[in-house]
């Protein structure tokens, strides 16, 4: 892929898939009005994290619909890009792709899913995650013209 090119299909990998992949597969999405074709996938599969529902609506994205799934559970894996948000994720994504002509990019992101306090604490754990991953795929994909957080 260069210049301004948009991936076809993206792949975002975190360890449980409960909050960071899919934050960033929703975000690219709606970042791309649905251009780029955009899942996420983790080690293990955890359960979807109200928290992660509650500031991804603040955006006007909705993931309450999201099923956690593992990457070994993949039915389809024909992406051009996988990015990475965690080491374990990373490395297991580097032993899934190791047969595939596709990109893998380590993006590290901190789990606000480990972050004790008040609720409000919390939410502003998850909102830094948020606006972290936000900045990042617009830098990275060029999306010109896309909304602050």
């Amino acid at each position: 892929m260069g210049g301004d090119e948009l991936p076809g299909a993206v792949l975002f990998a975190c360890s449980m898939n409960a909050v960071r992949s899919p934050m960033a597969s929703a975000l690219l999405r709606h970042l791309t009005n649905y251009r780029v074709y955009a899942k996420s996938a983790g080690v293990h599969t955890g359960e979807t994290d109200p928290f992660a529902i509650s500031v991804m609506d603040e955006l006007g994205i909705d993931i309450s619909a999201h099923v956690p799934v593992a990457l070994a559970d993949l039915h389809d894996a024909a992406f051009d890009l996988v990015i990475t948000l965690s080491p374990e994720a990373h490395h297991q994504a580097l032993e899934f792709t190791r047969t595939m002509a596709v990109e893998v990019e380590y993006w590290p992101t901190m789990d606000p899913a480990i972050v004790t306090g008040s609720r409000e604490q919390i939410l502003d754990a998850y909102r830094a995650c948020r606006d972290q991953l936000f900045e990042r795929i617009r830098a990275r994909f060029r999306i010109a013209g896309a909304p602050e957080v």
